[in-house]
């Protein structure tokens, strides 16, 4: 194959990248043989990042990557980064001595991962095929939106009694945001975009989460404060915090449901063909999710 057909990727402007690759070449461009002409492109599809086509194709996508993305970060940063005020009581912490506690707590947090985070990334990989990006991150959502009202709303019974069954439930959290929008909120974005976008929209997604984050801590910061008996959080306070964070999980479910399109089954390049040539339509979901693949050529008309 020749190489011009490989500078598609970004401008689709083999001419320009045959001028390119001769101030590198020791051979000029004109003495290799080439099985295709090099011809200059005829409809050019180049416009740039902040321009009104640019949101017409494209905004909808980056809206709904970026929103995912935060949404998903306000609840997993705020369960992580606080486990161990979360899940204090049930450790047996009272009592001991600092490097005890530390222990118990790094151990309890490995078993989490191995038990719920990892054992999610691994069905993630198994099923993303099977299921698609945008099936997993809506169930990754619901599941994990039960979770937190499973805990959150009867947290006053866990806080004052000591059932495993709370840690159970605490680390399906973790399995469903691995099982789920932990996962796909980084796949999706690399896959809608068109590859001179690609890294650019993928950062602002990124970026976004991080903002979810920042915020996700900060409240759940206060809701940890240690103003009950026993250095343990309020009661109130984190049946709050954690009947917020299913809300949130059910608006990020929302916001796939509504906005996310599915790029299960086609390539980087069969993506980037559909998204350059479609229009903007707010519930366009629907539209993808019953889209049929192209019916085959019948044997008979190969034949003829």
């Amino acid at each position: 194959m020749p190489w011009c057909r490989y500078t598609a990727l970004v401008e689709n402007n083999a001419l320009q990248a045959a001028k390119d690759m001769e101030k590198v070449l020791d051979v000029s461009i004109c003495h290799i043989a080439e099985d295709d002409p090099i011809q200059p492109p005829q409809n050019p599809s180049s416009y740039p990042l902040f321009s009104m086509q640019f949101l017409r194709l494209h905004g909808m996508d980056l809206f709904s990557c970026a929103t995912t993305w935060l949404l998903l970060d306000i609840a997993f940063y705020s369960s992580s980064l606080f486990q161990s005020q979360i899940y204090k009581k049930h450790l047996g912490l009272k009592g001991t001595t600092v490097y005890n506690e530390a222990f118990k707590v790094a151990f309890f947090q490995t078993m989490v991962a191995i038990a719920a985070t990892i054992p999610g990334y691994w069905f993630t990989v198994y099923f993303i095929d099977r299921i698609g990006r945008r099936k997993i991150q809506m169930m990754g959502f619901l599941c994990m939106s039960i979770v937190y009202f499973a805990i959150g709303i009867p947290y006053h019974y866990w806080g004052t009694n000591e059932n495993k069954g709370f840690l159970v439930l605490y680390g399906l959290t973790f399995f469903f945001a691995n099982f789920g929008p932990n996962t796909t909120t980084f796949i999706v974005p690399a896959e809608l975009f068109p590859a001179r976008f690609r890294s650019t929209c993928h950062g602002i997604s990124g970026a976004m989460g991080k903002v979810g984050a920042f915020f996700g801590t900060l409240g759940f910061l206060w809701s940890t404060k240690n103003n009950e008996r026993d250095d343990l959080p309020r009661f109130k306070a984190m049946r709050i915090a954690l009947v917020s964070l299913g809300g949130i999980c059910l608006l990020g479910m929302a916001v796939t449901y509504l906005f996310t399109r599915e790029t299960n089954g086609r390539s980087l390049e069969e993506n980037e063909k559909e998204m350059e040539n479609s229009e903007l339509c707010v519930f366009r979901c629907s539209r993808d999710a019953d889209r049929q693949p192209k019916t085959s050529v019948p044997e008979e008309v190969i034949a003829l």
